[in-house]
């Protein structure tokens, strides 16, 4: 049976329904109708999803006022996206906010009219989805992630700064979602320029974790690079202790992981990125159009260093790394 969220019991973000005016009634201003497609579940994205709606409250939507959100989620079935971006389609919604490629994939597969605000896009130009940064065209626009793919190359770096010795490196990536094969290659350049040998491990699915650091267990690896993806972004509880009970020091995109146990994480805020979409869904509905609208890069990357994992390895972090970092957990 298809799931479907439209309210954030969490949060406390509840939605109410827009009732039709009754007849004679002045009439009201327009309520707008937001589609939200995630492929997280609730849970996993909650704190995404409050974030976007905090940007929207300072920007003066409010919920059950003058905004609606029509939240769709794939509860980790990426092959669920399809269908839930038809969904808000067919409903006709003023606007969509995705999070990362495979649900912009999705959404753009969909229609090519409805305005569409990424949140979290990876290499948007190389990935398809628009034809310029600084002149998006068509119906997409929004925030990148990653300034360049090529970022990918200094958590490498990052990493074997922390962990020094280390000369056997798996890579884990998720070979679905537009613009994923860029990453790999950009870390396959980044180990041979580091006299690294790389263990390459597919996760296209939440079930095939556990054979994948299983794989890297056998392959000798010494530490684990995790590519940017979705899947592995919203199964982070999962992806954490796995890493730590096959002693891999690890390195990831966003800080979410560094909370949960992980090593280490190089990456721009995954929170605030979905705030900023609110500005991108307010100058939509102000009147501009979203291929007028340019792409907007993450210009302030975080180093995010776990000091109790780092102890739990042995390894010790140098001075000159942890001076570098953001946030540092003791």
């Amino acid at each position: 049976m298809r799931r479907t969220v439209r309210w954030l019991s969490t949060a406390g973000l509840f939605l109410l329904l827009v009732t039709p005016f009754a007849a004679g009634a002045q009439p009201r201003a327009k309520v707008y109708r937001i589609g939200y497609i995630q492929i997280a579940a609730p849970d996993e994205q909650e704190p995404l999803t409050r974030a976007l709606v905090k940007g929207l409250r300072e920007l003066g939507y409010v919920e059950g006022r003058n905004v609606v959100l029509e939240q769709r989620l794939a509860w980790g079935k990426q092959e669920r996206l399809p269908d839930l971006a038809a969904e808000l389609v067919r409903l006709k919604v003023d606007v969509i906010v995705t999070g990362a490629n495979p649900a912009i994939a999705a959404v753009k597969n969909a229609t090519a009219t409805i305005p569409v605000v990424m949140a979290t896009s990876r290499d948007p130009v190389g990935s398809g989805f628009v034809a310029s940064l600084a002149r998006p065209g068509g119906n997409i626009t929004g925030l990148s992630a990653d300034p360049t793919p090529e970022v990918q190359s200094k958590r490498l770096e990052l990493l074997k700064e922390a962990v020094p010795n280390a000369s056997r490196v798996a890579l884990l990536w998720n070979p679905l979602p537009p613009g994923a094969e860029t990453y790999r290659k950009v870390v396959e350049g980044a180990a041979r320029r580091l006299g690294m040998s790389l263990q390459v491990v597919e996760v296209r699915g939440r079930n095939e974790f556990e054979g994948a650091f299983a794989a890297m267990a056998r392959g000798r690896a010494e530490a684990v690079v995790v590519l940017p993806d979705p899947v592995f972004f919203t199964a982070r509880a999962l992806v954490v202790p796995m890493a730590t009970k096959h002693r891999l020091p690890a390195v990831f995109n966003a800080r979410e992981f560094v909370e949960l146990g992980g090593l280490m994480s190089y990456g721009p805020s995954i929170a605030d990125q979905f705030r900023r979409a609110a500005v991108y869904v307010d100058k939509i509905f102000k009147g501009t159009k979203p291929g007028d609208i340019p792409v907007e890069q993450a210009t302030r990357l975080e180093l995010s260093i776990n000091l109790k994992t780092a102890q739990a390895f042995g390894l010790e972090i140098p001075a000159s790394l942890r001076l570098r970092a953001d946030h540092i957990i003791e």
